[in-house]
């Protein structure tokens, strides 16, 4: 198999998908990799890293597309890109089709065999780490005078107390911001829904962790006294209502920091609006609000190496096993397929975007006593 490794497009985005190292076990099992020219140069990876092991550099995105069976990138693809698939080509990345009518139209349309990344992960992503980490220090960076924020230290220092700070889920993502604000020295208050989680929260952290139930009115009674919010909530899309409200942001001190990890137009933020890393803020009512929707892609170089390895056993079985094959044996990768051929298999895009679809299991005419299984990815 032709396997092709793209170079990122999105604004501020320096991910790359396979390194060197992942690179070589693909060629080592046979297949051929070409790579696009400088696509892991600001993470850190060079064209000749690439060359070295055995991998063609190619100067452009056509080229890639015209060659490769399956073709790899982080982010989801772009108008831009839309021309360019081909037929029965294998499309492997970070597609966000629920959130994206345009996207799934051009893989429906172009009769792809395409996968979401974001729904393979067993174990989680390493994206969601590096999220919740560094959006908890892009929060601190901002509640600094010299970011437009209140002025409030993270830590305190003797005679001033510390941040007082609000992290909204306790998943892979919050667990991260929790693990560097309270190494830090803030006063963190984690809203989750599950006493098992809370109680796993008290284990695991230091004493300025505290817990409580997430609801309005634990968080109504918080904001006041709160510098900083980061929300790790991934909310349901279908869901019309909103945990923090416009209306609430009215409680919190001027100068205060929301950063919302979880990136959702209409999500638990009310006021949430997706920006960039070349302007990555803006305020509503006083409030500074953090919206990068790839915050990852600022420590590149971190998170392309652990990607990488975690999505690579996906990557070897398609082009060693085939689709078909690749996709029984193991769920998560299934339950990630996402088009086939003109078809849509992707069942919260399905709800979402109200549209037909079928199930991976029927239209890889796969025998369900002979499968791995996994829990649907859906929210709904």
């Amino acid at each position: 198999m032709i396997v092709g490794v793209l170079k990122e497009i999105k604004c501020g985005e320096s991910r790359v998908i396979v390194t060197p190292v992942e690179a070589e076990e693909l060629i080592n099992d046979g297949h051929e990799v070409l790579v696009q020219k400088n696509a892991g140069y600001i993470a850190g990876f060079n064209d000749e890293e690439y060359a070295r092991i055995g991998a063609k550099i190619i100067d452009n995105r056509e080229e890639i597309y015209g060659k490769c069976d399956m073709v790899l990138k982080v982010k989801e693809f772009f108008e831009e890109e839309y021309h360019l698939l081909r037929s029965g080509q294998i499309l492997f990345a970070c597609i966000h089709p629920a959130s994206n009518r345009e996207e799934v139209d051009a893989l429906l349309k172009n009769k792809v065999i395409a996968f979401t990344a974001e729904d393979t992960h067993r174990y989680g992503s390493p994206n969601c780490e590096v999220a919740g980490k560094l959006g908890a220090l892009m929060g601190v960076q901002y509640l600094l005078n010299s970011n437009g924020g209140k002025g409030q230290l993270i830590s305190g220092i003797a005679g001033a107390p510390g941040a007082n700070v609000i992290v909204l889920g306790a998943g892979i993502v919050g667990k991260g911001a929790i693990q560097i604000l309270s190494s830090l020295g803030a006063q963190v208050t984690v809203m989750a829904r599950s006493i098992a989680t809370m109680r796993s929260c008290h284990e695991i952290y230091p004493a300025n962790v505290r817990t409580m139930f997430s609801n309005q009115s634990n968080i109504k009674a918080l904001l006041p006294t709160t510098d900083l919010v980061v929300n790790c909530v991934k909310w349901p899309k279908h869901r019309e209502d909103n945990l923090i409200t416009r209306e609430m942001l009215s409680l919190m001190k001027r100068g205060s920091v929301i950063v919302d990890i979880s990136a959702d137009v209409g999500g638990a933020i009310e006021t949430y609006r997706p920006t960039t890393h070349e302007d990555p803020v803006y305020e509503v009512d006083g409030i500074i609000h953090y919206g990068v929707d790839n915050i990852p892609g600022a420590a590149a170089h971190t998170t392309s190496i652990a990607y990488a390895a975690s999505v690579l056993p996906h990557i070897r079985a398609i082009a060693n096993k085939g689709v078909r094959e690749a996709c029984r044996k193991d769920g998560f990768l299934r339950r990630s397929l996402t088009a086939y051929n003109g078809i849509l298999t992707h069942e919260e895009t399905s709800i979402i975007q109200n549209r037909k679809w079928s199930t991976p299991e029927e239209i890889l005419e796969l025998d369900l006593d002979n499968i791995d299984l996994a829990p649907i990815a859906t929210t709904i």
